[in-house]
């Protein structure tokens, strides 16, 4: 017989105007890594979320080691060894990454915490898990993608039984993703459960023992790994055969739009790059390179300290994003939540903001114009809402990255920023997103594009320039593009 260590039985979740889980029923052995796929809003998080004890199901019942629960409270999920790490970090990022994997539970010393003890176990798991990190560093002071990682170690760190990863990779370098993979691996071998929740096929192929799919909020099929196929799996998640190629583009032109001279400052030095009209111009390297720095430094979130920025060969200073968003430059910020989104007003009101002055008609806005534009962006993006009065704070992650893409594709921006514009979207919804990038293009439009998506990098690229440590390494053109070229550069050393 099988060692089923959980199980869900007939889960149904229903709110309001959506039935967001319909009668699931999958088990999960012990020792093994059980991939979940399926597409935005197909009811993977809900589903992972009644596991947590975040929120109750309407119906059905979760076994864990044969006993039978109709719900679970946060504490009871974490008490049967369950632990998750969800794809938007829950990190308090005025404490330090020792702080944050003891909270909780910190090691005392008598009546005061011991501090030194915290950091020398922080220090030993860090190495465990290949993590180049001061345990004493705050929270704030790091990149999503090391935050991530502090995730994954404090998931770790409690000894979890059934762990849930949801779309883990997603911030990660190739290195990064290749130790994750090394992490999996020894708690697989020590007889821990892994749900790995992931948008990423190569990834399921190469680590899963088996997968579910949900489409709907339904269970459609789980099978071993080494029974299907990666276009099989897609069918069952979309309900259709898709083509994963990157769509062709040959827009760009030699008219230089944008050029940065000797840039410095937030963390990068001396940056000199320049962007042509109607191209994606690729921007490689390492966690902690100083992409999304000098993205930011970009588009005005903090200020230059030297160099000049020319738009359009005129230079300008952007002190502030207002000024940076008038003069036609847009930022998809990689922390979609803490800085792209403004989480407890509507879908309608995200998307409208950065075009409300072109809505307005004298002290009010035009209504029908406004929902016409939003309505325009809901339909091209497939986000999935019940209305576009809906919070944006109850979408799901890729929902919400689709609010951020699309409030920025509706203005009339001419330089599209975007930093890992397909973390955590589906691959049916990856799809559009690159054709949506290549119709901005054909509009004589260009997109810097930052990702740590190796095969996305090298797929929607015109050209990729390399950072690593603060400063510019390489700058490769599409003929010689490889991924050992990438990764060397970003490694810091030639690409020969």
């Amino acid at each position: 017989m099988r060692n089923v260590v959980l199980e869900f039985e007939n889960i149904t979740k229903i709110y309001p105007g959506v039935r967001a889980l319909e009668n699931v029923s999958i088990c999960f052995e012990r020792g093994e890594v059980h991939a979940l796929v399926g597409e935005n809003g197909a009811g993977k998080s809900t589903l992972i979320k009644t596991l947590s004890g975040a929120i109750e199901p309407t119906m059905g019942s979760i076994l864990i080691d044969g006993n039978r629960y109709s719900s679970l409270t946060p504490a009871m999920s974490r008490k049967l060894g369950v632990a998750v790490v969800y794809q938007e970090l829950v990190l308090v990022p005025a404490l330090s990454a020792a702080e944050n994997i003891f909270l909780g539970d910190f090691i005392r010393h008598g009546w005061f915490c011991d501090t030194k003890a915290m950091h020398d176990h922080t220090r030993e798991l860090f190495k465990t898990l290949g993590i180049d990190l001061n345990p004493q560093v705050r929270i704030e002071q790091l990149t999503t993608g090391y935050q991530q990682m502090i995730e994954i170690a404090k998931a770790v760190s409690k000894n979890a039984r059934i762990l849930v990863l949801d779309e883990p990779s997603a911030p990660l370098t190739v290195k990064e993703v290749e130790d994750l993979f090394g992490i999996i691996k020894r708690l697989k071998d020590q007889g821990v459960t892994i749900i790995y929740i992931s948008h990423r096929m190569e990834e399921v192929f190469r680590i899963a023992d088996r997968v579910s799919v949900l489409r709907d909020g339904q269970h459609v099929i789980t099978k071993k790994i080494c029974e299907t196929n990666r276009e099989e799996l897609i069918r069952y998640m979309v309900g259709r055969t898709l083509d994963e190629t990157y769509p062709e583009h040959h827009y760009a032109t030699k008219e230089v739009v944008l050029e940065l001279q000797k840039i410095t400052g937030n963390g990068v030095k001396d940056i000199s790059f320049k962007l042509h009209r109607g191209e994606i111009l690729g921007l490689g390297g390492l966690i902690g390179a100083g992409r999304t720095e000098l993205a930011e430094m970009l588009f005005g979130h903090v200020p230059v300290k030297s160099g000049k920025i020319l738009l359009h060969g005129r230079q300008v200073s952007f002190k502030k994003p207002k000024h940076a968003a008038n003069q036609g430059l847009s930022l998809v910020p990689e922390d979609r939540k803490g800085k792209g989104l403004l989480l407890d007003l509507s879908v309608k009101q995200n998307i409208e903001l950065p075009s409300i002055r072109r809505l307005a008609r004298g002290v009010f806005v035009n209504e029908k114009a406004s929902v016409k534009l939003v309505d325009d962006q809901i339909k091209n993006l497939r986000i999935k809402t019940p209305h576009i009065h809906q919070f944006v704070r109850s979408l799901s992650g890729g929902n919400q990255q689709k609010v951020v893409l699309g409030k920025w594709l509706a203005t009339d921006t001419e330089i599209l920023i975007l930093d890992e514009p397909t973390r955590g979207i589906d691959v049916g919804a990856k799809k559009e997103i690159y054709q949506l990038m290549v119709e901005f293009l054909k509009d004589g439009k260009s997109i810097i594009m930052i990702s740590s998506d190796m095969q996305e990098l090298l797929g929607m690229s015109d050209r990729i320039i390399v950072l690593s440590k603060g400063r510019l390494i390489g700058e490769i053109e599409r003929e010689e593009f490889t991924q050992e070229r990438v990764l060397n550069y970003a490694a810091g050393i030639g690409a020969d």
